[in-house]
């Protein structure tokens, strides 16, 4: 059983797909032992960022039960995640974990008025018990994102902008009052004036309503300003893991070193992301077969060991690195 103070218990998780054919295809470790918590009762932003392909999505999908683990456990509030099975189990589960998706234009039907679904949202999670119980805590919900139903009322999905669909797309995983938000690039396809509105409003619901929230990005800028922890996944790996202040601001992995330099202090959404300025993708295929660490054929600090086998966990300046020069 998980520890009665966690929310979320990722215990040594790892997800390997088959790519290719049965016979001669090969096998790919898209996250490898990864163990993380997030406490109850004390509201925080969590971030996990890594460049594409570097098993964030995976590790989502994890989370929310739509992929299986190969091996590992992901426990919420004591329960493995795997284990329901019914579908109000399934209701229950979801009322407390709801996810905030890349594009928000995804999350509503564009022939349904988006009033409609949110009513809907409400009384299908049990937060209202008809569409004149749903009018209110519908309403409460969107003036948590600064919007309301009055503003909203009998407009389609195309009909608003992409920072208001998706503010809209946060009030409505709030609908069922959850205690966890997972948000998976909730700011990549939006404006870059638009992006710190978003991850304000990230920061207020941590604040002001305790909601914890599990922020899954490539772009270090956004993370830098909003994060209370932050894992900075590689390949599969967490490579190093700690306060965002300690991670960035003093990065001890050599990969977490590269990185430092895109992250500003003062106005991060002007800067390009880092996905874009580090510009790696190319090496996936190579690094996730490379025996060791999946750093090492770039690693200015790289050893003969580092490409024999992979680095151990070590404690060192108030996070954990895996790394062998903190050995």
């Amino acid at each position: 059983m998980s520890n009665d103070t966690s929310l979320l218990d990722v215990r040594h998780v790892t997800k390997v797909f088959q790519v290719g054919g049965l016979l001669n295809g090969t096998k790919m470790t898209a996250v490898n032992n990864l163990t993380f918590t997030i406490e109850k009762n004390k509201a925080e932003i969590f971030t996990i960022a890594g460049e594409s392909g570097s098993g964030k999505t995976t590790l989502s999908r994890m989370l929310l039960r739509d992929l299986e683990p190969t091996s590992g456990e992901v426990l919420f509030e004591g329960r493995n995640v795997t284990e329901i099975r019914k579908r109000h189990e399934f209701t229950a589960f979801m009322k407390k974990v709801q996810p905030v998706f890349q594009n928000p234009f995804e999350t509503f039907n564009p022939l349904r008025r988006v009033e409609e679904y949110l009513l809907d949202t409400a009384i299908n999670f049990g937060a209202a018990k008809d569409r004149k119980s749903a009018v209110p805590v519908v309403d409460k919900a969107l003036h948590l994102v600064g919007l309301s139903l009055e503003e909203l009322s009998r407009r389609y999905p195309h009909e608003l902008s992409g920072g208001q669909i998706q503010r809209i797309s946060v009030a409505r995983a709030l609908i069922s009052g959850p205690s966890l938000i997972l948000a998976d690039e909730p700011v990549s396809m939006v404006d870059a004036s638009l992006r710190m509105a978003i991850v304000n409003l990230f920061k207020k619901l941590r604040d002001e309503e305790g909601v914890s929230v599990l922020y899954i990005t490539h772009d270090l800028a956004t993370a830098y300003y909003i994060s209370d922890r932050i894992a900075i996944m590689l390949r599969g790996y967490v490579v190093e893991m700690g306060p965002v202040e300690a991670v960035l601001g003093n990065p001890l992995h050599p990969y977490t070193q590269l990185l430092k330099e895109s992250v500003p202090a003062p106005n991060p959404v002007d800067k390009q992301s880092w996905a874009q300025r580090i510009g790696l993708s190319t090496q996936e295929v190579k690094e996730y077969g490379q025996t060791g660490c999946k750093f090492a054929s770039r690693c200015p600090k790289v050893m003969d060991i580092c490409r024999q086998a992979d680095p151990p966990d070590v404690e060192a300046e108030g996070r954990t690195v895996k790394c062998y020069l903190y050995k």
